[in-house]
């Protein structure tokens, strides 16, 4: 154990750019919302303020309507494509402009549950930002106040070429004149472990609308060429509100409390919405044809994370868990290996994800079903055991994929093996920093 517990903290150190860090080094050369997130909650039992300091950088981009975006460029790197440019006409501001999942209250929450004062004075000085980012997604996401937060690109969900937006993607006309772009992706990883040309082409397409409006939240909700519900978004936050709720309880924001609740109250009912009675599952659901999407995906099983569900919804999501489980040889593949688009390699329609698991086994604990959280842990560590800390990992072989030296998988082998951290490990950390310029 210890010797991976030295690994993942070799993982993060290398990929720290001296207040924040990047995902993995060429592939993913910036701060991204959700990475960051979790590369705090694992580097929090080994350098309190390392952790807080990955946050605050991140909540230091939040713009002024309250969204904290999902891409942070603190300098222009030719690496990564696309880059602020292709966001905004001039690149006022220097990250993208859409969010990703809303970690950041449960991982604050975690941090100062188990923490110290400190961590309790640092939670106060992030906690209006929050409040402000989960007011974002109410006022951005649901205008016409229907209790479902959508999403307006496939990477706001963080899941990006999952089949849950196959439908959405596929009724996309991409334009004549999409301007020519080179993917950068594909020199660092197999392209048969990335998305296609052709979701790329659609990416795009969304992009330059977005572009083209400015990003007017309205407008894109209303007639951007991609709306989808997305189970993994909306599980998240409502999670997300539940921890917020008990974060400013503890913190004494007494004045932020039913605000919190009633968005806790909107979620609770919405998320029904996403039950699709055809297979008995939480799925997600295309706005633009009112679709239901027929993939079981690893966000499905985010309800257990969100405490979703009647009893008798759990115990399908819980028959379909076990048989899921039972069709690969690791779970939890992002997308059913019995739905026809399963691939085992390519990024989010069939790997595993580390930081995927670890919000599913929290959320199987919470309704005691321990044996399949347990399951999903051990597999988790023992894919980083075996393959080393990548991206992502083949449900069937266990091999890595993607990126490799990764932070967030580093940082959730820390995580779940954080009572094994000694002494030594947290002076390993603090010490020898590796900045990489």
């Amino acid at each position: 154990m210890m010797t991976m517990i030295k690994e993942a903290i070799d993982v993060i150190k290398k990929n720290d750019r001296g207040g924040f860090t990047v995902p993995t080094n060429r592939l993913y050369p910036h701060q991204w919302n959700w990475d960051s997130g979790f590369t705090a909650l694992g580097i929090s039992s080994l350098d309190k303020s390392r952790a807080w300091q990955e946050l605050v950088m991140l909540i230091n981009a939040q713009w002024t309507n309250g969204m904290v975006p999902h891409i942070i460029f603190h300098e222009k790197n030719p690496n990564y494509f696309p880059g602020p440019d292709q966001w905004q006409k001039n690149a006022e501001s220097q990250t993208s402009c859409h969010s990703q999942p809303p970690v950041l209250a449960s991982i604050i929450w975690q941090m100062v549950s188990r923490g110290t004062e400190y961590d309790k004075m640092k939670a106060c000085t992030l906690f209006n930002s929050i409040m402000a980012y989960h007011r974002w997604f109410f006022l951005a996401r649901d205008p016409d106040k229907e209790g479902c937060i959508s999403i307006i690109h496939p990477w706001e969900s963080g899941r990006d070429n999952c089949p849950d937006w196959d439908i959405g993607l596929n009724n996309i006309k991409i334009p004549k004149n999409l301007e020519q772009y080179f993917r950068k992706d594909t020199s660092y990883v197999d392209k048969l472990e990335r998305p296609t040309d052709d979701h790329y082409d659609r990416f795009m397409t969304i992009l330059k609308y977005g572009r083209d409006c400015n990003w007017d939240n309205v407008k894109m909700h209303n007639e951007g060429p991609f709306l989808a519900i997305d189970p993994g978004v909306n599980f998240i936050l409502l999670r997300a509100n539940k921890d917020l709720y008990k974060l400013a309880n503890y913190l004494g924001y007494t004045e932020s409390i039913n605000e919190i609740r009633n968005w806790i109250k909107i979620l609770e009912q919405g998320c029904q919405k996403m039950w699709n009675k055809d297979i008995n599952a939480f799925t997600s659901f295309d706005k633009r044809t009112n679709t239901y999407c027929d993939a079981i995906t690893n966000a499905s099983f985010l309800c257990f994370y969100a405490g979703v569900g009647s009893n008798k919804q759990k115990s399908y999501m819980i028959d379909h868990c076990n048989r899921i489980l039972n069709n690969c040889n690791y779970g939890m593949p992002s997308l059913d290996p019995m739905h026809k688009c399963f691939e085992s390699k390519r990024y989010w329609r069939g790997p595993i994800w580390s930081i995927m698991n670890y919000m599913i086994a929290v959320g199987l604990e919470d309704i005691n079903e321990l044996c399949l959280a347990n399951k999903i842990k051990n597999d988790t560590i023992q894919l980083v055991k075996k393959n080393g800390m990548a991206e992502y990992f083949d449900p069937v072989t266990g091999i890595g994929l993607g990126g490799r030296d990764f932070s967030w998988t580093a940082a959730i082998h820390l995580e779940l093996l954080k009572d094994e951290i000694d002494i030594n490990s947290k002076h390993n950390f603090l010490n020898n920093k590796n900045v990489i310029n």
